[in-house]
């Protein structure tokens, strides 16, 4: 496997993505329930939008867990499979955790350096961190094939906001219509957008408050260690119910609307 690195010089913007939480998904990314129930989720959906080989990159991949899950459960042929991000230390914790024959490609998501490139690309859980999210978004539309598919995963509903957002250093939540016309306003064709993460929604809103009482009297030390706390991957026990009702939504959510839900999925083409 190799790193692709532009001439131009690549920079990772802390201030949108913390690299010290990289370790973190690292440990969290194959285990935890919230991860695999959205790639269970998300697998749901390639499988439905994508019948043939393609090529294919995950764009703000970090380390590179849904490369690895994709790549060993697509259900079809994919010609190409890369991982792209702007961090440096994500790209190499991800050496070890890919498949033989994924390229990993150091790249800036706002100066993308490709056109007419790929057939699907993935943005999961990346552009709530951007501040020109749109403009994220018509990088990746000159990057994408004509007909090209792009896969979006966001924390979901304003109203859904706690600390953690703010440690994650989100910029916003979204709702699925605001989702949607960003989508057609950068030039796409929305295919679908649907909440998920709903049946677990009032456990974690549930969690997250209770944590937040301790969050408003702490240090920021302290903040940040109840914050690591909080991303552990639980239990084993705990974990398996979680991941257990998690995995419920797939397929119940592809064949019903859900009404909310903590997280929400957008598939946007590129007009052919």
């Amino acid at each position: 496997m190799s790193t692709e690195v532009r001439e131009k010089a690549v920079v990772h913007r802390d201030d949108e993505y913390d690299s010290r939480e990289f370790v973190m998904l690292r440990r969290m990314q194959d285990r935890h329930f919230w991860y695999r129930g959205r790639h269970r989720f998300l697998l749901h959906a390639v499988r439905r939008q994508v019948r043939r080989a393609a090529r294919v990159v995950d764009l703000g991949g970090g380390c590179g867990g849904w490369v690895d899950y994709l790549a060993k459960r697509a259900g079809s042929p994919i010609d190409e499979l890369a991982l792209a991000d702007s961090s440096q230390a994500a790209l190499d914790l991800a050496a070890d955790a890919l498949p033989e024959g994924v390229s990993r490609h150091r790249v800036d998501l706002l100066d993308l350096p490709w056109s007419n490139r790929w057939d699907v690309a993935f943005l999961l859980d990346v552009i709530e961190h951007i501040p020109d999210d749109g403009e994220a978004l018509r990088q990746v539309h000159r990057a994408l094939a004509p007909g090209g598919l792009l896969f979006i995963t966001v924390p979901a509903i304003r109203w859904f906001w706690t600390w953690n957002d703010d440690f994650a250093r989100h910029q916003r939540r979204y709702h699925r219509r605001e989702l949607a016309d960003l989508g057609v306003a950068c030039g796409y064709e929305v295919v679908e957008a649907r909440y998920f993460m709903f049946l677990l929604s009032p456990l974690l809103l549930l969690s997250r408050a209770v944590a937040g009482r301790r969050v408003a009297e702490a240090s920021e030390e302290e903040r940040r260690a109840l914050a690591l706390k909080m991303h552990a991957v639980p239990s084993a026990p705990i974990n398996g119910l979680l991941t257990a009702a998690f995995g419920l939504e797939t397929p119940l959510g592809h064949h019903l609307t859900f009404p909310w839900g903590t997280s929400l999925l957008a598939v946007l083409r590129k007009p052919a």
